[in-house]
């Protein structure tokens, strides 16, 4: 069982702007919780929080009880918490465009090898099963991953995310630019995860894909949560609304 409680967190941008404000929220085990909102309400910051990428200038982030604020991708591993995180900028922080399959995979699972030399066999043998599952379109598992199509490195990035067994697993639009088979390949993948108790929480711009594949939607506006919508009775317009920050649209969960 995972639960992910986020209190009174408070993050700045790039810019030194305040991206989150005080805000608090619950991810559960077993669940997709949609981030929905206008660009730049704080939702790329508050998923690079949760992963331990970007500095929390307030406010903690609980996964069960141990607080994972001021913890590097690593520390937050090396205490057990399994986390897979898709970056919105899949060739910039999620993948290193110059290497093939199996070298992106080693970058997740180097650290489990033992003694000076590095046994690339598994992950070769996963890249092997994620073409094979995926349907991933690509010369060869040592291809450069940059001379992919868009929707092929995305099937690379969420399949090896997925292969770590996260407890968390955190998405930033995760069908941008990418095809319709790709979109639901994926859509099918997070579903898995939450049928396995995963908590995932998938950041989505196109609202008819929040309110068909989440259970909750938390309504970020101006780095704020202005609702929590349970996704079984949400509609279009009440989730603008709270885009907005308009209170009557949306159900409170």
């Amino acid at each position: 069982f995972t639960r992910l409680k986020i209190v009174d967190l408070s993050v700045k941008s790039a810019d030194g702007t305040m991206a989150v404000k005080d805000l608090s929220l619950e991810i559960k085990a077993g669940e997709i919780l949609g981030v929905a909102g206008v660009a730049g309400s704080g939702q790329k910051e508050l998923c690079e929080s949760i992963a331990g990428l970007i500095p929390v200038d307030k406010g903690a982030i609980l996964h069960n009880k141990e607080n994972i604020v001021g913890k590097s991708p690593r520390e937050i591993a090396n205490l057990g918490i399994s986390l897979g995180f898709v970056p919105e900028d899949r060739l910039g922080m999620g993948l290193v465009a110059s290497m093939g399959m199996v070298d992106n995979i080693l970058l997740k699972t180097y650290d489990k090898n033992k003694g000076i030399f590095i046994d690339r066999k598994p992950a070769r043998k996963m890249a092997e099963e994620l073409v094979k599952k995926l349907e991933v379109v690509t010369p060869g598992v040592d291809t450069p991953v940059r001379l992919m199509s868009g929707g092929n490195v995305q099937k690379v990035l969420v399949g090896r995310e997925i292969a770590q067994n996260p407890k968390v697993l955190l998405v930033a639009f995760p069908t941008r630019g990418v095809d319709v088979n790709t979109s639901h390949v994926i859509y099918r993948l997070l579903n898995e995860q939450k049928e396995k108790g995963v908590a995932v929480v998938c950041v989505i711009e196109d609202l008819d894909v929040v309110l068909e594949l989440c259970d909750r939607i938390a309504v970020f506006c101006g780095g704020k949560i202005s609702g929590i919508a349970d996704g079984r009775t949400a509609t279009k317009e009440g989730i603008g609304l709270l885009m907005t920050k308009h209170e009557k649209g949306g159900t409170q969960a």
